[in-house]
């Protein structure tokens, strides 16, 4: 007899998967054969329609797969399979540590394993077909052993940290959870071009010459003080361009792919960190990483409500109120506010991307920055044309045209 945690959790598993083929649907219905007009001069038709292709593979294929996923979790919820899981490993171990770290752990690597078809398809056939593929089957193999392994031992610490949390604290059990998971989160931001890329990819320092005298005269005129100039090798997985910053105070780096480097000249560049450094200086960084931790506190305080709820772990098949099970029912049920908080989120990081834009474009670069961006897009076979309810519900950042226009109306 089904209760009626499951009923809503049903409901809203089904109207999120609905409204988000009602996206990719009104993305699809923007598509045309023909050039749009406030896209002529940007594409050529020859790249217009590469692009239109790309963009169609990738939607059909994406509805294959979200569909795919769909059906897989919709069949685990109907026959309470969460909970037949969490029955049949109480037959082997009930310790407050072991039983959700083997729970979770099987739930990663069925993930992983349906997921790995999908990814090897995207790889060696969709983005190999487009050009911008660069990886062989043997590295391929070798970043999804590392990435299993480094999730398997940062999720096994964190999930850990937090049990032991649990089982000992009582009614503080959000507050200090809330701290680790932070303090965490804040440490892997500082570290992670130390720590984490040097597992997938190589850094070099960026070579004395003109782009690096640029760069670096560039952030003196600016205020910002950066010498950790580095460049990866992103060209050894895919062709298309990218670059960032990571870290705070002597721990900040700026890290070029070597594929943006072939694919801007040294202004254009210029431009591109000049938005980043934008983003700093508008303390945008720090804005968001106050969000996104008082985000997590609220996050840590409702999923304390739902832990150890009996008729939470029945709706999912399961006989035994448990962490796990209240993790699992918590994440399903709390979508709808997880929708609401990111369409906040990405309405300030448009307001942000507009900001660093200005910035770079009050020191001149507005036309390098619209000529990278340009640049960036076109090589990338970019969607620049989506459906406006999209922009709104779902992108982090403003798209070309709008970008290009708010740059064109900064006074220098």
């Amino acid at each position: 007899m089904h209760n009626v945690y499951f009923y809503i959790i049903i409901a809203v598993f089904v109207l999120n998967f609905a409204w988000e083929q009602i996206m990719s649907y009104l993305n699809r219905k923007r598509m045309s054969p023909h050039i749009p007009k406030d896209l002529e001069g940007i594409y050529n038709p020859g790249e217009y329609a590469q692009q239109q292709a790309y963009q169609k593979t990738n939607s059909r294929f994406g509805l294959i797969s979200g569909g795919f996923s769909f059906v897989v979790v919709l069949v685990v919820l109907l026959f309470g399979l969460f909970g037949w899981t969490d029955d049949v490993l109480r037959e082997y171990t009930v310790h407050f540590l072991l039983l959700p770290l083997l729970f979770f752990g099987i739930l990663f690597i069925i993930g992983q394993v349906i997921d790995l078809p999908f990814d090897w398809y995207i790889v060696f056939k969709i983005e190999e077909r487009f050009g911008f593929n660069k990886l062989t089957p043997k590295l391929f193999v070798s970043d999804f052993i590392k990435q299993i392994l480094l999730s398997a031992v940062i999720g096994g610490i964190l999930l850990s940290a937090v049990l032991y949390i649990y089982q000992y604290t009582g009614k503080w059990f959000w507050l200090l959870a809330w701290l680790v998971v932070s303090g965490f989160s804040l440490l892997i931001t500082f570290f992670y071009s130390e720590w984490i890329v040097p597992l997938f990819n190589k850094q070099t320092p960026l070579e004395e010459g003109e782009l690096r005298t640029s760069i670096e005269s560039f952030a003196e005129k600016a205020g910002f003080g950066l010498k950790n100039i580095y460049v990866m090798d992103g060209s050894k997985r895919s062709t298309k361009a990218n670059a960032y910053f990571t870290g705070f105070g002597k721990k900040k780096r700026v890290v070029l792919f070597d594929t943006l480097m072939k694919e801007l000249e040294t202004e254009e560049i210029v431009a591109v960190l000049a938005h980043e450094i934008g983003h700093y200086k508008k303390k945008h960084v720090y804005q968001s990483m106050i969000i996104s931790i008082l985000t997590m506190g609220i996050t840590f305080y409702i999923l304390s409500l739902f832990l150890n709820n009996l008729q939470l772990a029945e709706a999912l098949g399961g006989e035994t109120a448990s962490f796990h099970l209240g993790l699992i029912g918590f994440a399903l049920l709390v979508t709808p506010i997880s929708e609401m908080l990111g369409l906040a989120m990405n309405y300030i990081s448009r307001k942000n991307e507009y900001e660093a834009d200005s910035f770079a474009a009050q020191f001149g670069l507005g036309d390098a920055l619209i000529s990278a961006l340009i640049k960036i897009s076109v090589k990338a076979l970019s969607n620049l044309n989506p459906h406006p309810l999209v922009v709104f519900w779902y992108y982090s950042h403003p798209t070309l045209l709008q970008r290009i226009e708010k740059c064109r109306s900064v006074k220098v």
